[in-house]
């Protein structure tokens, strides 16, 4: 179906624009996220590295001595009075001081790298209280020298972590180790290398998580945006479905309409072919009969090309005022004689300097097309009254009549195209069923409305609505 692939098309084209939105917005987010994230790593690994590189336990700072040990570094603090070792909680790294104020002495044991600072280490700044670090210090061949760490790792651990710096020496890398995710920074010393590590898996996890959101959030986006656009979008297109079905009704009754006429015109000038022979006067009946189908059709032909002459002009109506009492009056004054010609009573009420803006030639075939429809539907002895009264800002025409009446389920479709009531009356009446689409055509255009009330049996009314000039 043409609308199923047009409100495919539709949905496809809306879902595919707010994807790529939704994209660059969460791409954005997470870039500028991501450059944050790694700004502030590379602080902080600067600030870690600093307090290693700047006189931290195993470095060999202000006071102090360092020695190798490649079993592992332990830190403690030793005095000389017997004071007790102090933990440095940020670093990782023990540090004391001794009661005559000598300096820091570095030993090695069987667990790790013993440090002892002196009263030099006391104005060191130490790495964030949160982070977890270590130190690896190398020779030039990036053998093993020493650990700085608070930490009871493997030597296997320290290997790896040392490989992995190995295998790209950079001032700031990253590598994943055992499901953490650690930066480090590489800097040369007199004895080989300097390799620090501060573990960033937190700050890891925070990207990761990010994608994840962004991932649920955008399929639970993506679904509602699909549900709610498939139903705007079949909103949308449903007034092009009906603007669509009606033109296919329209062609279809054009056709019927036209078929009729185009019929009885061929068989009559076959009727004249087949005698030839006689004379003009002899043909005249079949001759009068292609006359008036082809006034008919003049006339359908003539009220289609109106119809759509005023849809197309709909927003070009020549605003001027104009009194519609005398309008009305006048278009009474014609139609007088044919309703008093066909016996039927006519009443009228016009309330008079009645005025509203619109064309006055439109709104007088309005009023003679209810009139034409009252007297052709108009009971034998029936009546036919026409009241022009105001109502509040606008102004109220009524023509009603007597006769059969219209059935409730007609209503609201005797002012669409072709329609009629009765079809098998259309001929002998004369009309195609286009003069109320006409009327509510022109009625709209002048920013009105316009309906039918009706007693079966009894009565029919109709009525239209226009603003009021005051």
């Amino acid at each position: 179906m043409i609308f199923n692939r047009l409100r495919n098309r539709f949905l496809t084209m809306n879902m595919v624009i707010i994807s790529i939105i939704m994209l660059v917005a969460f791409g954005s987010i997470y870039t500028i996220t991501y450059q944050n994230t790694r700004h502030d790593i590379d602080m902080e690994l600067g600030r870690v590295s600093d307090f290693f590189h700047q006189g931290g336990p195993g470095q060999g700072g202000p006071g102090g001595k360092k020695q190798s040990d490649t079993s592992g570094l332990e830190s403690s603090a030793q005095s000389g009075d017997g004071g007790s070792p102090h933990m440095d909680g940020a670093a990782g790294v023990s540090g004391g001081s001794s009661g005559d104020g000598s300096g820091g002495s570095l030993g090695s044991s069987g667990g790790g790298l013993k440090t002892q600072t002196g009263g030099g280490g006391r104005g060191m700044n130490p790495p964030p209280e949160r982070s977890v670090s270590f130190a690896l210090r190398t020779d030039a061949e990036w053998n093993l020298l020493a650990k700085d760490s608070r930490f009871d790792m493997d030597d296997e651990f320290y290997e790896l972590a040392k490989e992995r710096a190995v295998a790209n020496p950079v001032e700031n890398g990253r590598f994943t180790l055992d499901g953490t995710d650690w930066a480090y920074s590489t800097q040369r010393t007199a004895e080989g290398y300097s390799i620090v590590y501060l573990d960033v898996t937190a700050q890891q996890k925070i990207l990761t998580t990010m994608i994840y959101t962004f991932s649920l959030v955008a399929l639970v986006m993506l679904a509602v945006i699909y549900f709610v656009s498939r139903y705007f979008a079949g909103r949308s297109i449903a007034p092009v479905r009906e603007a669509f079905d009606k033109q296919k009704r329209f062609i279809a009754d054009a056709s019927h309409e036209l078929k009729t006429p185009l019929a009885v015109i061929n068989t009559n000038a076959d009727v004249l072919l087949a005698n030839s022979d006689d004379t003009i006067s002899a043909q005249a009946k079949w001759l009068h009969r292609i006359k008036s189908e082809t006034e008919r059709m003049k006339t359908l032909t003539n009220d289609l090309l109106y119809l759509t002459e005023m849809e197309d002009a709909r927003d070009r109506v020549l605003q001027v005022p104009f009194n519609l009492s005398e309008a009305v009056e006048s278009v009474i004054l014609t139609m007088e004689a044919v309703i008093y010609e066909k016996d039927l009573e006519f009443s009228y009420e016009i309330q008079p300097g009645l005025t509203t803006v619109g064309s006055s030639q439109q709104i007088r075939q309005v009023v003679m097309i209810l009139l034409d429809n009252a007297v052709k539907y108009t009971s034998q002895k029936g009546s036919i009254n026409v009241e022009l009264m105001k109502q509040h800002n606008h102004i109220q025409l009524k023509v009603s009549n007597t006769g059969e009446g219209i059935p409730p389920e007609h209503l609201e479709k005797i002012f669409d195209r072709f329609y009629r009531v009765d079809a098998s009356r259309s001929r002998s009446g004369g009309g195609y069923g286009l003069g109320l689409a006409i009327a509510r055509s022109i009625v709209e255009q002048h920013g009105g409305r316009i309906w039918a009330k009706s007693e079966p049996g009894s009565s029919t009314a109709f009525y239209f609505l226009v603003p009021s000039v005051f």
